[in-house]
């Protein structure tokens, strides 16, 4: 019925709005014009690939960008080598002078609030990555409806995208938003030292009881000769750590019961409510109890204890985001200049009632790209995106020159290490540029994880390579709805608080004492918003069926 996930808008974004809903309202739909657009706004669509220039008045195109005050000497935001890249190969064949205008970063949301109250100044192609600001524009009657644009004048945007993508652009049935395809939606690896396994004899464990055993002859044998500091299951309070080993315990769920007990919290789900929880928390209280976790997991939420003690090679068996231990200079390299022999191997252990792996995997989103309703070129800011996803423009776009910024290895764009920092800067803003791409696509999955792969220092590449493929194994996609839950961005936040204290509390209880603690923090999480989001996601769920 409804396929992913997506991100929630987090309570303190709600609290960012500048300006109020009326004065937005007023200005985002002062013109009625929902398509509205100057007719020969790139009208001539033979115009690009023929290089005659339309007749007609020129219309001004307003495209949003990132400002991220990291241009290099002789570029600015708004005038480097892909701004022109567009003007001379879309603009000016198509009689449109394309104007960025600059938001800065780490104030998207409040600047876009007010470009957005605005009315006059508000650029026709704005985008942010939260789905709160994007549904609450939606909400107040701010966007166009891109339905029938898309369908016009957006063939190759619509077949780069895909159904699955722009179902995330939806509000009640309507396309207000056209999302970044994401290039990658693997998630989790785990991984293992596999030289340990190699010294004691073991196999590579292929389920959660074999792991156990092993985490087992890992602590009472200390392959890694630690001196009793061996950590055979390595832990932070960190989603990368603990959500695949929960969600291996969640049984078998109908459609009903993964929309309505699944709790997203920020822009994660997460199965608190889902039979089967309840028994990775004892899980991770067993392993816990019997000195087979990181005795501090409770106080490292950014990893960075985890990632020491790993890389000092303390660590047996952990979880990550997949590729990261594999960066240059990263956890994997700096294992290897404390121990040269040491050895990691990227696992798919964790195991469900079905013998499945089960992880999540990312929504297939980046940016929500959206057009201001009152926009009177919104014709031409689709031909612009449907520009981008034709031909080879985004290849252009995100890789630069082939022979000066890169060469092509199996058709994957490698990056010339050796070319002047003058060749290299074309595209030093390329993510904020190709902005229906979220990550570097190259025609097909595949070929986007090698294109991972190959920039990844060439010892690790075949492990980062086996890292990916778990990633994106047995995934649970996340669950979308056609509407925001209002009470997940509500509580969101404090529930994540409240979840973490849940892992915490239930993992450090003595194992008879496991139930009540349980049974206590669960009682507080409902009380806290767990309940008005279950009562709210029931009532969606029917609403939609």
């Amino acid at each position: 019925m409804v396929k992913a996930a997506r991100r929630t808008m987090k309570a303190s974004k709600i609290l960012a709005v500048t300006l109020g809903c009326t004065m937005l309202l007023s200005a985002c739909s002062g013109n009625g014009n929902n398509g509205g657009t100057n007719a020969n706004a790139g009208a001539n669509e033979n115009a690009a690939a023929g290089g005659n220039k339309p007749s007609g008045e020129q219309v001004t195109l307003k495209v949003e960008v990132f400002d991220r005050g990291n241009s290099p000497a002789g570029s600015t935001i708004t005038n480097n080598y892909l701004t022109k890249y567009v003007q001379d190969n879309f603009g000016t064949p198509n009689n449109i002078k394309v104007e960025f205008v600059p938001v800065p970063r780490s104030e998207e949301v409040q600047k876009l609030n007010v470009l957005m109250a605005s009315g006059s100044d508000v650029p026709d192609i704005v985008f942010t990555y939260d789905s709160g600001t994007f549904y609450r524009y939606a909400q107040q009657g701010g966007l166009t409806d891109l339905g029938e644009l898309l369908e016009q004048h957006g063939p190759n945007l619509k077949q780069f995208l895909g159904e699955d993508t722009l179902a995330y652009g939806k509000y009640e049935g309507k396309q207000f938003a056209f999302p970044a395809k994401r290039a990658h939606l693997g998630k989790y690896s785990s991984f293992i030292r596999q030289d340990w396994l190699d010294k004691l004899g073991l196999p590579v464990p292929k389920n959660t009881d074999e792991l156990y055993t092993t985490l087992k002859a890992f602590k009472e044998k200390d392959p890694g000769q630690t001196g009793g500091k061996v950590i055979p299951l390595g832990m932070a309070l960190a989603p990368a750590q603990f959500e695949p080993l929960l969600w291996s315990f969640i049984q078998p769920v109908t459609e009903e019961q993964r929309y309505t007990l699944t709790q997203q919290l920020g822009s994660n789900d997460y199965p608190v409510l889902l039979p089967g929880f309840k028994d990775g928390l004892q899980f991770m209280n067993k392993a816990y109890n019997e000195g087979l976790m990181s005795a501090d997991f409770s106080l490292d939420e950014d990893k960075k204890k985890l990632n020491e003690d790993a890389a000092k090679g303390l660590v047996g068996f952990f979880s990550e985001d997949d590729m990261n231990p594999f960066y240059a200079d990263g956890l994997y390299a700096t294992l290897q200049k404390n121990i040269p022999d040491a050895k990691i191997s990227a696992v798919d252990v964790y195991t469900n009632s079905e013998g499945k792996h089960p992880k999540p995997e990312y929504a297939p989103v980046g940016l929500f790209l959206m057009i201001p309703k009152s926009s009177k070129n919104a014709e031409a800011a689709v031909k612009y995106l449907d520009w981008m996803a034709s031909g080879d423009n985004l290849l252009h776009m995100q890789n630069g020159v082939e022979g000066e910024n890169y060469t092509l290895e199996n058709g994957i764009p490698m990056a010339k290490a050796d070319a002047p920092d003058e060749i290299k800067n074309r595209i030093y803003n390329w993510g904020d540029m190709a902005i229906i791409s979220n990550g570097k696509q190259l025609g097909d999955t595949e070929k986007n994880v090698e294109a991972y792969v190959l920039n990844m220092p060439e010892p690790f590449r075949e492990e980062t390579r086996n890292a990916l493929s778990v990633s994106r194994s047995d995934t649970i996609k996340p669950v979308l709805f056609d509407r925001p839950i209002e009470a997940q961005a509500k509580y969101g936040t404090a529930l994540r608080d409240k979840l973490n204290e849940m892992i915490v509390k239930t993992t450090m209880a003595k194992p008879d004492q496991f139930e009540s603690t349980y049974e206590t923090v669960m009682k507080d999480y409902m009380a806290s918003g767990g309940q008005a989001i279950l009562d709210e996601r029931t009532k969606a769920y029917e609403e939609m069926k």
